[in-house]
């Protein structure tokens, strides 16, 4: 069966950006119907070539992840000149049978081709052979090996693009982290009955390139394998000014379902912070595998005082299934339903049935994307408990918000 390896630091590259499944396939297709006993994939490296995918019955002495020289084998001399590239029975080619493996493995018939990527490079052979010589090989045989390695070919480009992405991704990933280039920004949460302020939302800000959303920006971090460091980058950076606020007034932190089980927060928040002003937000669109698991895992800093909201409620199913399973304290209504909510009955209607089951629960309701007076009054209205949104304050930055703090 054919399978990736890792015997390298290029190894990644391919098993990962290319899929497994799909070069198994082609080499199982070129097998058949070549009637080959193995076939391979042979990547060139400097000074020997490697296996990364090898195809065979039980018993073949190649195995994937395997390290041949250059010189040893057909490859390097097929690409020499030095071989046909496909001969139907070895013991007529005096150059073949001089070769240790044809008789050690042995090799009866031989097919070999190079995959050139679309730059010109050399990137290795697709090879196969039988342990018994093939007098039906023709050179129409040798067309469909070529006509696979071309496919290769581009399958490989394709991986090349994928992995120069990821790379680059990473490295502004760690640049945001090491350079401070992730800042945080605060959006006041108020108060509708008091018209008072109740906390702040711990936004993150990217000042980098290229431009995208902050949402984006995770999202690519943990497709690239950092998504819990920049996670815990982002939550460490906001809760870092926590002293500079007054003490009633509460951060809420986003944090992914995954963060969470991994234990970095609850690690995090043993470093002396006061737990009882966070209140860590889960978005509705974070998938969730195992709700009992997270509840337990978040049941130490909840009896510590930790708040949990369930972020963007509303927008779809999965909020109504967070809210079931965890219990929150608190219920965010997405902006979806707030925004035009004093013109739009069938959003009043949504948000009331919204706001009576939260309380009818015990949790508390925050509006999000207030962008009008209207709206605030409407909210009020239906009972919601907090809101937040351009109307009320943009988001701030650090000194303006210890000032709206402080009522400057």
């Amino acid at each position: 069966m054919a399978t990736a390896i890792y015997s390298d630091p290029l190894a990644p590259f391919f098993a990962h950006s290319v899929s497994a499944a799909g070069l198994e396939r082609v080499l199982q297709v070129v097998r058949r119907h070549l009637s080959m006993d193995v076939a391979f994939i042979s990547r060139f490296r400097e000074n020997d070539r490697v296996l990364d995918y090898v195809d065979s019955d039980d018993g073949c002495v190649l195995q994937p992840g395997q390290v041949i020289p250059f010189e040893s084998g057909y490859c390097q001399k097929v690409m020499r000149g030095e071989l046909p590239e496909y001969i139907p029975d070895t013991s007529c080619v005096p150059a073949a049978r001089d070769i240790p493996e044809t008789a050690a493995i042995p090799i009866g018939s031989h097919l070999s081709t190079p995959i050139v990527l679309e730059d010109g490079r050399l990137f290795g052979t697709l090879c196969c052979f039988s342990y018994r010589p093939v007098a039906a090989l023709t050179e129409r045989d040798m067309d469909v090996l070529r006509a696979f390695a071309e496919f290769l070919g581009f399958y490989f480009d394709a991986a090349a693009r994928r992995e120069k992405e990821r790379e680059t991704v990473a490295r502004g990933v760690r640049a945001a982290m090491q350079e401070g280039r992730l800042r945080i920004v605060f959006q006041p949460v108020y108060d509708i009955a008091r018209r008072s302020l109740h906390g702040f939302e711990c936004l993150s800000r990217f000042d980098m390139e290229p431009a995208r959303p902050p949402d984006q920006w995770f999202t690519a971090a943990h497709g690239v394998g950092l998504g819990m460091e920049l996670e815990l980058h982002a939550i460490r950076t906001a809760l870092s000014s926590l002293h500079c606020f007054p003490a009633g007034l509460l951060f809420n932190v986003n944090c992914s379902p995954d963060f969470i089980l991994s234990g970095r927060l609850q690690t995090l928040l043993e470093e002396g912070t006061d737990v009882s002003r966070i209140v860590l937000e889960v978005t509705e669109h974070a998938a969730v595998s195992d709700y009992a698991a997270l509840a337990r895992a978040l049941q130490p800093l909840r009896e510590r005082g930790t708040r949990l909201a369930v972020d963007d409620a509303g927008a779809g199913y999965s909020s109504m299934r967070h809210i079931l399973q965890l219990q929150p304290e608190v219920i965010k209504l997405d902006m979806s339903i707030t925004q035009s909510i004093d013109r739009d009955r069938h959003r009043r209607a949504l948000a009331k049935g919204l706001i009576s089951f939260a309380h009818e629960i015990g949790s508390l309701i925050v509006a999000e994307g207030v962008e009008e007076a209207s709206e605030l009054d409407a909210l009020g209205q239906l009972g919601v408990d907090f809101a937040q949104g351009y109307y009320l304050a943009r988001p701030l930055a650090l000194q303006d918000a210890i000032l709206a703090a402080r009522g400057g």
